[in-house]
C-alpha cells in the first residue's frame, strides 16, 4: 500500500468517527473523493496541524535571513567586552523578541581567542556574555529569559593561530 492511500484511509476514519452511539438516519452517507488532490490537501493539513498563525510567524521571524534576529553572533575586539555599535540593532531585535515571547529563553555563550590564560579567557567570555545580557535587560528583556555560559577559549569557532581565527573566536553566541 502506498503512503498516500494509508493517509487517505486514516483521514476517512477520522472524518467518519468511531462512536457506536451515533447513528445517522438522515440519508445516505456522503462519499469522500480519495483522489490525489484531496490526499495532497490532507497531507498539507496534517503538516499544519497543531500550528497556529502565531507560531508559524514566530518561526519565520527567527529564521528570516533579512531579519536582525538572524544575527546570532556578536563579535568583539581584542581583550574587550564592549559591544560594537554595528551589533546594537541585532541585540535590540533579540530583546524585543524576548519581550513579545515571555516563555522563550536564550543562552548567551561567551568565547575568547586562545591568547591569554585559561582562567583569564573564561572570565573574558563571561564579561562578554554579561555585556550582551545587560544591554538586553536595558532594552526590556527579562533576566529570567537569559542564561549565561562562558567557554573561554575551549570551543573555538575556527582553528588557527592568525588574526582571522582569533577574530572569529572573540564572540558571544545567542542560542534559542
Amino acid at each position: 500500500m502506498s503512503i498516500r492511500l494509508l493517509y487517505a484511509i486514516a483521514l476517512a476514519c477520522l472524518l467518519t468517527g468511531c462512536g457506536k452511539d451515533q447513528i445517522k438516519e438522515d440519508g445516505p452517507a456522503e462519499v469522500t473523493d480519495l483522489s490525489a488532490d484531496s490526499v495532497d490537501s490532507s497531507e498539507e493539513a496534517a503538516k499544519a496541524y497543531g500550528t497556529d498563525s502565531e507560531s508559524s510567524s514566530t518561526f519565520s521571524e527567527l529564521d528570516d535571513p533579512q531579519s536582525p534576529l538572524s544575527v546570532r553572533i556578536i563579535y568583539f575586539e581584542y581583550d574587550s567586552s564592549e559591544i560594537r555599535s554595528d551589533y546594537r540593532s541585532a541585540i535590540e531585535a533579540h530583546s524585543l523578541y524576548l519581550q513579545k515571547n515571555p516563555n522563550t529563553t536564550i543562552t548567551l555563550e561567551g568565547h575568547a581567542d586562545e591568547r591569554g590564560s585559561r582562567e583569564y579567557n573564561l572570565a573574558l567570555g563571561e564579561q562578554r556574555a554579561k555585556a550582551v545580557k545587560q544591554q538586553m535587560l536595558l532594552l526590556g528583556a527579562s533576566s529570567d529569559q537569559i542564561r549565561l555560559v562562558s567557554y573561554g577559549e575551549e570551543r573555538p569557532a575556527t582553528d588557527g593561530h592568525d588574526d582571522y581565527s582569533w577574530q572569529q573566536n572573540r564572540r558571544v553566541e545567542i542560542l534559542y
